[in-house]
């Protein structure tokens, strides 16, 4: 039994699987029988993935277990280990924990009898992220075959960039890096090119927001950065034909994005964040049928969705 804490540790038939489900979830209203409690440890600050989760376990049927850490006893100064395992003692099933340390999982997960899911692990990791927005792809292409995305903004600091390259990498998708010299992350072996490039060539751009927070120090990249290095009404317009704009979110309007864009008719940026509710809720019970916390047979459709499924039929 393992964790859901990177993209390294899926297999592309395990991530096919995740978006048949979230498709399922998304079609149909399906719950969980058994009572199941879910936690919700989240460390930095985070509207998307927090609500999305949140929604995502009680469409379930789940319950939601709130943490907030300046009520916790962290402020008294519980460390993390000890946390997660109060939480494992008074009967949480499973852990969705975002933490600001790129590797708070190793402290932890070997020690834990229920499952953890990263949602978000300072600049390495964010799988659910990565995972949503394939489904978004998935959704308006059919396919990644020949796709060609390019993954444009503060890579150096994203681990939205890193979980992407890698998923989209594996499942044999050309991926491209676009960014100021100050936000290039060169390790990862990705090419760069141009925002001009990247708009003309690439099928699916994907922008990411500066990162203030994780800047040791101002960056003079910053000062012009929509028209040197953003997506302007200009380039916009050189985009390939049904070419799609996605933004992890929050958008920094008139920096990543001229404003007008966010919701142009190019822009998945609404879908992403609906389609990250059906990929947590896949997730979710992924996790929970994996290490036998529930069975598949406790996997039901609501009994409204069922009467208006005979009603169809009726019909």
């Amino acid at each position: 039994m393992k964790h859901f804490i990177s993209i390294k540790d899926l297999t592309v038939e395990e991530i096919y699987q995740l978006l048949k489900m979230a498709k399922m979830y998304r079609e149909d209203d399906y719950k969980i029988t058994k009572q199941i409690f879910v936690a919700n440890l989240f460390f930095e600050p985070s509207t998307r993935t927090k609500t999305s989760f949140i929604v995502a376990e009680r469409k379930l049927g789940l319950e939601d277990l709130e943490f907030a850490t300046q009520t916790s006893s962290m402020k008294k100064g519980e460390t993390l280990y000890d946390t997660v395992k109060t939480f494992e003692a008074v009967g949480a099933d499973c852990l969705v924990i975002r933490h600001e340390h790129d590797e708070w999982s190793k402290s932890i997960s070997k020690d834990l009898q229920i499952p953890i899911i990263n949602a978000g692990s300072g600049k390495k990791d964010h799988p659910t992220q990565s995972l949503l927005d394939i489904d978004t792809i998935y959704q308006e292409f059919g396919s990644f075959k020949d796709l060609k995305v390019a993954i444009a903004g503060d890579v150096k600091h994203s681990r939205v960039a890193r979980s992407n390259a890698q998923l989209l990498t594996k499942l044999g998708v050309k991926v491209y890096f676009t960014a100021a010299e100050d936000f290039k992350e060169t390790e990862m072996g990705y090419p760069y090119i141009t925002m001009d490039e990247a708009v003309e060539m690439c099928d699916v751009l994907m922008l990411l927001r500066i990162q203030h927070e994780r800047h040791d120090e101002f960056s003079s990249s910053t000062i012009n950065y929509l028209e040197d290095f953003g997506l302007t009404k200009e380039r916009e317009k050189n985009m390939k034909e049904g070419a799609i704009i996605l933004h992890p979110g929050p958008v920094n309007r008139g920096v990543e994005i001229d404003p007008d864009l966010v919701e142009c008719k190019r822009s998945r940026i609404s879908k992403q964040i609906e389609n990250g509710v059906y990929t947590r809720m896949a997730v979710l019970t992924k996790q929970l049928l994996e290490w036998d916390i529930i069975k598949e047979s406790q996997i039901r459709k609501s009994p409204s969705q069922i009467t208006q499924t005979k009603k169809h039929k009726a019909n």
